[in-house]
């Protein structure tokens, strides 16, 4: 399961936008694409296992550790509403250097952040820089293949460097903190980033193409979730105030979004069921996966006191399998339509959950290794499948729009369920990491029941 499951370039929507003529071979634009991408999934996974260094070394709490993680993950998630827009704005070529410099900047300030403040601080810029490279990363490759076939192999070798960088984060991140520090995860960016912006100096000139952007929309959907996630985290008086104003910020959202003609969230667009269990569907599978490898990369190293390498060589075995199983999970939503493989995959990744709910202090890592294996083979055969029903249930011309609906409401909860999850575990550890199973088991659960619903292959083709 890539960090950002996309569809099929043609199929997202995404418009060309033109190159301006310009002397650069398609593949150096895929290389710096690809690289860009790559770069922005593996700061969302590389994190995690650092985080007991990271605390270690500035004195922080669990808040403080869910905010690194989250503060990133959200600005991300939020701006990827409009930054596809943004994009089209000002033209993919410029859009995604401008995001790579300044993801690689905000790099190197995480590295050499004084005190936790300035590394959330950081965290966030890295992720307004994401949020930008994502979708203009994507435009280029489509505009620098103009031929369908060409595109289509172009576009899974984007993807395939996206599900490469997430399966390797946690090793790298575990490598870097043992061997080096865990400023070293993030300087590692800096080599990259050059690399990327060297090759985008022979990149052809995107044109740049009017794109409504809904300000209004954007910024009460910052204070919401920004709200919300303070108020999970920090809970007490300051959270309960937090959750008020999330309240108040949602419902101006709501009622933002009714009256534009250019919403970046159409409401009009859950009315479909399809794509209403597609995205309830993608929420339970990131809050599952990745509040999953938050509360684990802290237990193999707070609770069982293994290295940071440690704990990264022990997710090696459900990341290594995620590419190969969204390999199938396209051939078999291909054939036999989504809801045969998300009946099969939410199902797998709840018995997954619920065997994690006899880990203990005790119990070998290896062991738990493999019984992580469950969730994340579940995971990565759901997201692929989900993704194409949501395709095929909206117009074309909205297609682009549903993939960002789509992969922001991923990341928002996955973020979420670190702030809840995090919380929990607080309190207790093993304790907390049962109830966070639980929660986790119960959200397939449902999503599960609701997938039956999704049309199958022949309704599909009707």
């Amino acid at each position: 399961m890539s960090t950002k499951q996309m569809p099929k370039a043609e199929e997202a929507g995404l418009t060309t936008g033109g190159l301006a003529p310009g002397s650069a071979s398609p593949a150096l634009t895929l290389t710096a694409s690809l690289l860009g991408f790559a770069l922005i999934c593996l700061d969302a996974s590389v994190v995690n296992v650092a985080l007991p260094a990271i605390g270690s070394g500035f004195g922080a709490g669990m808040s403080g550790l869910q905010w690194v993680v989250d503060a990133y993950t959200l600005s991300f998630a939020a701006l990827m509403l409009s930054t596809g827009a943004f994009s089209d704005r000002i033209g993919a070529s410029r859009a995604f250097t401008l995001g790579t410099a300044v993801f690689t900047l905000a790099s190197a300030a995480c590295g050499l952040a004084p005190d936790l403040a300035s590394l959330i601080g950081a965290r966030v810029v890295q992720g307004v820089a994401a949020a930008v490279v994502l979708p203009a990363s994507l435009a280029l490759v489509r505009q620098a293949y103009p031929d369908p076939a060409r595109r289509a192999r172009a576009v899974a070798a984007w993807a395939a460097g996206g599900s490469l960088a997430v399966a390797l984060g946690p090793v790298a991140g575990g490598a870097l903190t043992t061997v080096w520090d865990w400023r070293g995860i993030f300087f590692v960016n800096l080599p990259v980033g050059a690399v990327i912006l060297v090759l985008l100096v022979r990149a052809p000139r995107s044109r740049p193409r009017p794109a409504p952007v809904d300000v209004p929309g954007q910024l009460t959907a910052v204070v919401a979730l920004t709200a919300l996630t303070f108020a999970a985290i920090e809970g007490g008086a300051a959270g309960w105030a937090a959750l008020v104003v999330a309240l108040v910020a949602g419902a101006a959202f709501l009622r933002v979004e009714a009256r534009r003609p250019h919403p970046v969230v159409p409401l009009g667009l859950f009315r479909n069921r399809t794509v209403a269990t597609a995205v309830a569907a993608g929420a339970a599978v990131s809050v599952a996966f990745y509040s999953m490898v938050f509360v684990f990369s802290l237990f193999f190293q707070q609770v069982q006191r293994h290295s940071a390498l440690y704990a990264g060589l022990m997710f090696l075995p459900m990341t290594g399998l995620i590419a190969v199983t969204n390999v199938v999970a396209g051939k078999l939503a291909s054939r036999y339509g989504p809801r045969l493989p998300m009946l099969v995959g939410q199902p797998v990744a709840v018995l997954g959950l619920l065997a994690l709910l006899y880990v203990d202090a005790d119990t070998p890592p290896p062991l738990v290794a493999a019984l992580l294996i469950p969730l994340a083979l579940g995971c990565a055969l759901t997201v692929p499948p989900l993704t194409a029903a949501m395709m095929d249930a909206v117009p074309a011309d909205r297609a682009g729009l549903a993939a960002g609906v789509l992969n922001a409401a991923r990341q928002v909860s996955g973020g979420l369920g670190i702030a809840v999850f995090g919380a929990l575990v607080a309190d207790g550890f093993e304790t907390g990491m049962r109830l966070s199973l639980g929660i986790s088991a119960a959200l397939l659960t449902l999503t599960s029941a609701l997938s039956i619903r999704l049309a199958g292959r022949s309704a599909r083709r009707s």
